[in-house]
């Protein structure tokens, strides 16, 4: 039976608890939360300690580690807070914080490799701010002023917020109340005095697990029959109700064999997962969207906005591709060949426009009613364009420089036979000087960020998360201003209006 129990008396998010400052305080306090986990088939104990989902706890301590050892990058001082405070959980209230989001982003992406899974939630709540600001203003709410005070109790604890916006959907062709099964978009179930209870599902969440909160929000623009779908509240991830069911990665189980050399990226993997919600409760002080359906579009919009710029992170990842190609160059003596100089130039081209499109973005932001920056619209989208395209021919050319040994070698298992070992060394030599383990290390690596693991966070996600390519082709010709393009054709051409 669904318990009613209100999170603000629980004392693992809001109790006596110290606040979060280093990555080891943040793994810990992942464990004995009793997450109901579902994992090939099989219920997990303890999800944080699993081989397949360690690397994606890892990457999440990134986070807490870049804020320790590079604090400028990392925090950022919170009037609301009044005190230093991690960037991911930081209103942006200039132009120079989302240019310095997106620099955080970067290097974290060359820090870990792969997607460090925070930020959904850090453009969640940014969304949020002006958002509910809006919807009180309109309809006389006190959304705006709850949110604040959640807000600041998550910054002073330094918890993780995951974000939870893709619903199933079903039938695309329905309106979410016109689906044959309503929990095929989350929605509210039943109202009580103390709160909601939420009903349905969200796919390919990002960090869900090793989050402390979910902020659930609606997926599309809704209409008046859609009233119980637009919904926004913060849910602690343990939540009574709440199940989770681990998405399959490319090459996954190889953490689960000897060493480490086949893994490509031992340390750092993203996750991905399904959240169910079955009569989940969330009690008013957490609820920031409950029937609003005209704001729906507006909240899907901003975050969008803020969340396709997001996606410098990419720019970050390719750039330790790029590092992995020029190795590999070099271990095979080949470094020296225009054509592989002039494909690695390619490369740098690609990645770096991907970074300067979320860096213009940023720097062209403008501040909402509430106070919060919102990054410009049209150049969000063209970077968010860019990425569901270069990082694929970034990869197509790391790959060409590999080489197919990158796919074929033998395994690591075989490197060390006693029998068959001293025949892997001799015939998977490189370059003289060149150590073979080191040579089949970036050859892995380069297999895990374009076909392994890694390749779903730099590649398949870089085309659908944050909507799918068509999504900024929409955004990009809404921004586009043809008239005043055609104005300036016209005036230069000599034609008189």
């Amino acid at each position: 039976m669904t318990q009613n129990i209100d999170p603000n008396s629980d004392p693992r998010l809001w109790g006596d608890v110290e606040t979060i400052t280093t990555a080891e305080e943040y793994k810990k306090s992942l464990m004995g939360r009793n997450l109901r986990v579902f994992l090939m088939g099989e219920q997990i104990e303890e999800p944080t300690e699993h081989p397949l989902i360690r690397p994606s706890v890892n990457a999440m301590a990134a986070t807490y580690e870049l804020a320790v050892e590079e604090e400028e990058i990392g925090t950022v001082h919170s009037p609301m807070a009044d005190t230093r405070i991690n960037r991911f959980l930081h209103i942006a209230g200039s132009a120079g914080d989302l240019v310095d989001k997106a620099r955080m982003q970067h290097a974290l992406g060359q820090k870990t490799g792969t997607c460090f899974q925070r930020c959904v939630g850090l453009d969640a709540l940014n969304a949020l701010h002006s958002v509910s600001y809006e919807i009180d203003e309109s309809q006389g709410t006190h959304y705006h002023e709850r949110f604040l005070a959640f807000l600041k109790v998550l910054q002073k604890r330094n918890q993780v917020i995951g974000g939870a916006m893709t619903d199933a959907k079903g039938d695309r062709s329905l309106a979410p109340h016109e689906q044959a099964d309503p929990d095929l978009y989350l929605h509210v179930s039943k109202s009580t005095d103390n709160g909601v209870y939420i009903s349905g599902a969200k796919l390919h969440q990002t960090g869900c697990i090793n989050s402390h909160w979910l902020m659930v929000m609606p997926t599309l623009r809704l209409g008046e029959k859609d009233k119980a779908y637009a919904f926004v509240g913060a849910v602690p991830a343990h939540a009574s109700g709440i199940t989770y069911i681990y998405g399959r990665q490319s090459s996954d189980t190889r953490c689960l064999e000897p060493g480490t050399i086949d893994q490509g990226n031992a340390e750092y993997a993203g996750q991905e997962a399904m959240i169910i919600f079955e009569d989940v409760f969330v009690p008013w002080d957490h609820v920031f969207m409950n029937g609003e359906f005209e704001f729906a579009a507006m909240l899907v919009e901003r975050f969008t906005t803020y969340h396709r710029c997001s996606y410098v992170c990419k720019s970050g990842v390719g750039n330790v591709l790029i590092g992995a190609a020029a190795e590999i160059a070099e271990m095979n003596g080949v470094e020296n060949a225009s054509h592989i100089k002039d494909k690695i130039v390619e490369m740098v081209h690609l990645n770096e426009t991907i970074r300067s499109g979320a860096l213009a973005s940023a720097h062209e932001a403008k501040p909402m009613k509430s106070g919060v920056y919102l990054n410009n619209d049209l150049l969000a989208n063209v970077c968010k364009q860019n990425v569901t395209r270069f990082p694929y021919e970034i990869s197509r050319l790391a790959q060409d420089i590999a080489g197919g040994l990158m796919v074929t070698m033998p395994s690591e298992q075989d490197l060390r036979n006693s029998e068959i070992g001293h025949l892997v060394s001799k015939y998977l030599v490189g370059r003289t000087n060149t150590k073979l383990e080191d040579r089949m290390r970036i050859l892995r690596l380069i297999e895990n960020m374009t076909l392994g693991r890694n390749a779903v966070g730099y590649l398949t996600e870089s085309l659908h998360g944050a909507g799918s390519p068509q999504a900024q082709r929409i955004q990009i010709a809404r921004g586009a201003d043809l008239q005043g393009k055609k104005a300036a054709a016209r005036r230069l051409s000599g034609i008189k209006d």
